[in-house]
């Protein structure tokens, strides 16, 4: 499907999950077509403006995320819980084979988180003034939840927008997803890690060559994976990640993330997360 280092189309899961294992991420093209990401566009947009408006639950509306709290009153930049309130997004999220994919990954039990925690999360990235939220700083999705036994898990993240240096990107560590990064017990945030928390997470024992740094530094062996729109970039729990700032003072970068969890679903009322990394 594509010559792009890491990009795999439908018919290539066996190659996504060979390249996905060695570096900690793979980017699946080609199985959404234009008028299903249409679609979700369209009705991610709907519900972000019902949330603005007040016209949805206040669960489907969230500041925990944000920098600055206060700019929620003007601006969503997230629409928690999406996939229920959006045919769309839960056709894309459920699709056979990304479930497949997921399944080889993680298991054959591989689950979707669409109900616990904050579901599958419709996210508008931009640098404007009345933005909470415009990137994020090194972190690896476990450390927000040390303490549980979800883990392992693959985050999914279904691009409305194609991203580039202008409306912003990720950044990975490929391979770092091998390491046993720690727990954050340093963080910018000054969150406390519960006594509960595993020391540190990863896909084998080996500590990793150096400290992850606390916020937006260059990291030795980083690099800028891009996103064109309807990609669905697929991402470790221990994958070393950060998001770049637009450079575009008027873009924006716009997608659909959760993930699937190859551990135990936790029971009713459970949830822990640790709001480590820098904004």
């Amino acid at each position: 499907m594509s010559s792009e280092p890491g990009v795999f189309g439908p018919h290539e899961l066996g190659a996504l999950v060979w390249f996905y294992d060695m570096h900690g991420y793979a980017t699946l093209r080609g199985l959404l077509t234009e008028s299903d990401v249409a679609a979700v566009e369209r009705e991610c947009t709907a519900a972000q403006q019902a949330v603005i408006a007040g016209e949805l639950d206040i669960r489907h509306g969230s500041t925990v995320f944000l920098d600055e709290e206060a700019k929620a009153q003007r601006f969503a930049n997230y629409v928690e819980y999406v996939s229920e309130i959006s045919p769309a997004v839960r056709a894309a999220v459920t699709h056979p084979v990304l479930a497949d994919a997921m399944a080889r990954l993680l298991g054959e039990r591989a689950w979707l988180r669409a109900h616990e925690q904050f579901g599958v999360v419709y996210q508008d990235a931009r640098p404007g003034r009345e933005s909470g939220y415009t990137r994020i700083g090194w972190h690896s999705d476990w450390q927000a939840g040390p303490s549980l036994d979800v883990w392992p898990s693959t985050a999914f993240t279904i691009h409305i927008d194609g991203t580039s240096p202008a409306n912003g990107f990720l950044r990975v560590v490929p391979g770092s997803h091998l390491w046993a990064t720690p727990a954050p017990y340093r963080n910018v945030n000054g969150v406390e890690v519960p006594a509960t928390a595993r020391p540190a997470g990863g896909r084998t024992d080996r500590p990793p060559p150096f400290d992850m740094p606390l916020r937006f530094e260059k990291v030795p062996g980083e690099v800028a994976v891009y996103a064109e729109r309807g990609d669905i970039l697929l991402h470790d729990c221990y994958l070393w990640h950060s998001a770049a700032r637009a450079t575009d003072d008027d873009s924006r970068r716009r997608h659909v993330r959760g993930g699937y969890f190859g551990g135990t679903k936790p029971a009713a009322g459970v949830e822990e997360f640790i709001k480590n990394a820098a904004r």
